[in-house]
């Protein structure tokens, strides 16, 4: 694994499966339900004809890591599965200890389905357990029951070394002894890594419009900082820091595919609303597919690719970037890449007065970092930099 601040962030390789078994009220992912029974062969196909414009756009890549997501990703037969990582492994070089990861929810785990996965080539799991117990996971929207959850947490500690599972905090009527409670269970269980997200209201979706009809509330902002600080203090404690925003692991248990991201590194992503960068002879460019899947097909089926954007990145727009992602890492991001990368110094006079506020530090290395005071107010200290 490339160690942490290290100025290769790798290529990697996301793969979208955007079907699910039913659509959560909090989700504004690229997701959808269908009664009938989904065409994976034909899925297959697309996929591997867009694997191939890919890797026509990005020759001589070696593949850090590949990540498949959701969707419900654990809803393809392992033999899909496996066939895609076979298609990217006759386009591109694969490192020798590349990290795959699916994502699965529990109502979709089963041991011999995770034993077929395992053979296929997975080597990491994301489990999307939410909450720990009945009564907020059915506020949720979740098909699966806490038992159940943890029953699929067993499971891939059983057949898998590296995995990972979700949880959300800041949920309608929590309080912060029951969180440090739930938290104790969840790394009692979790080998290495925990995702930890506040439960925020997206736009368009059903909790959006429950809590604008005064039917939905969630902790204030104050409540919801106490659940924060709970969070960072208990998994520091417990040995697994925050290294980003939302992500927690053990040193050297960092999610490499989500590292290749958050370091500005290259990725092509394939599927119904994928979105990329890669870099070209041209500079570097962003990419999206088509949402609609049924759309997506049509498109790549006639088209040998389902892009609908394809578009250059002004050195402005690549500094944003750059900072938007880099700044939400412990580790913080080099001043250097980011004059090499928007053609232009950071405000020297801005950093000093984040540094002055408590909202920044410099490393030792003079790496720029967000403090634990800043992290809660991110948003606002990546436009301050970035003016």
């Amino acid at each position: 694994m490339t160690a942490l601040g290290s100025p290769d962030p790798g290529f990697g390789i996301y793969v979208h499966w955007p079907f699910c078994l039913s659509k959560c009220p909090y989700c504004d992912f690229n997701s959808h339900v269908r009664q009938a029974p989904v065409d994976e062969a034909r899925f297959l196909s697309a996929f591997r004809q867009e694997l191939a414009h890919r890797a026509a756009l990005t020759p001589g890549r070696r593949v850090r890591s590949v990540f498949f997501g959701g969707g419900t990703p654990s809803l393809m037969r392992p033999a899909t599965v496996g066939s895609i990582l076979d298609a990217i492994g006759g386009h591109w070089e694969v490192e020798a200890d590349a990290e795959v990861t699916l994502e699965a929810n529990p109502t979709s785990v089963e041991a011999t389905r995770f034993q077929g996965y395992r053979a296929a080539g997975i080597n990491r799991v994301s489990l999307g357990v939410q909450a720990l117990n009945d009564p907020d996971l059915k506020a949720l929207g979740r098909l699966h029951s806490a038992d159940e959850a943890l029953a699929a947490v067993a499971i891939a500690a059983r057949h898998f070394e590296r995995f990972s599972f979700d949880l959300m905090y800041a949920r309608p009527g929590q309080t912060a002894n029951a969180w440090k409670a739930e938290l104790h269970g969840a790394i009692d269980r979790a080998a290495e890594h925990l995702s930890l997200y506040q439960l925020t209201i997206e736009p368009d979706t059903m909790f959006e419009r429950l809590y604008k009809a005064g039917k939905l509330a969630v902790p204030d902002p104050e409540q919801a900082r106490v659940l924060w600080e709970v969070t960072q203090e208990l998994t520091a404690a417990r040995g697994l820091p925050a290294y980003e925003v939302s992500n927690h692991a053990r040193p050297g248990a960092e999610s490499r595919h989500n590292l290749v991201y958050w370091r500005y590194g290259e990725y092509a992503g394939v599927g119904p609303g994928a979105h990329g960068r890669i870099l070209t002879p041209d500079g570097r460019r962003a990419h999206s597919t088509e949402r609609h899947p049924e759309m997506w097909l049509t498109v790549v089926e006639g088209e040998g690719h389902g892009l609908v954007a394809d578009e250059g990145l002004s050195s402005e727009e690549q500094g944003d970037e750059f900072l938007l992602m880099g700044l939400r890492l412990a580790e913080g991001i080099d001043p250097a890449r980011f004059a090499a990368l928007a053609g232009r110094t950071i405000d020297g006079t801005r950093v000093a007065s984040l540094i002055g506020d408590g909202l920044v530090e410099r490393s030792s290395t003079g790496r720029l970092r967000v403090t634990r005071e800043g992290f809660p107010v991110l948003d606002m200290v990546v436009a301050d930099l970035a003016a």
